[in-house]
């Protein structure tokens, strides 16, 4: 049955950055739309022809202005929001050049490990918390 309506749903590929500095993440505040000031992992839409990872790479420059490498692929997240289907691919990364500005999020904040539930996250965003939990408290 969830299959099923998964098929009917229109299904949005997006792209995920959990940048590293050490042990602290960083996070943003989404600053438009129905999810404002909920917070997430900056990203977004994967465009026709791009690899998730040439998507991220363009995504971080254009939301934060910030040059990134691209790490390991961390999950793919699968999310039913009530008017979509969310694919989220999540990798590692981290900044090689330039300064995390925001240029489209309300606020960001580097969250340790102890610090990930202290913000209300978006639903697919708090399943990827999860995830990196355990792999983190498994380090």
């Amino acid at each position: 049955m969830v299959d099923r309506l998964r098929k009917q749903m229109k299904t949005i590929r997006v792209v995920a950055a959990v940048i590293r500095d050490g042990d602290k993440i960083f996070a943003t505040a989404r600053g438009y739309g129905e999810y404002k000031g909920k917070w997430e992992f900056p990203g977004g839409k994967i465009e026709e022809g791009e690899t998730s990872q040439q998507a991220l790479i363009r995504e971080i420059r254009e939301e934060l202005t910030a040059e990134i490498e691209v790490g390991d692929l961390i999950t793919t997240i699968e999310y039913d929001y009530p008017e979509f289907h969310l694919s989220m691919d999540c990798f590692w990364t981290r900044v090689t050049s330039g300064k995390l500005e925001l240029k489209e999020a309300e606020a960001c904040r580097w969250l340790a490990l102890d610090e990930l539930d202290e913000v209300d996250w978006l639903p697919a965003d708090k399943m990827l918390i999860d995830v990196i939990k355990q792999i983190m408290i498994g380090m």
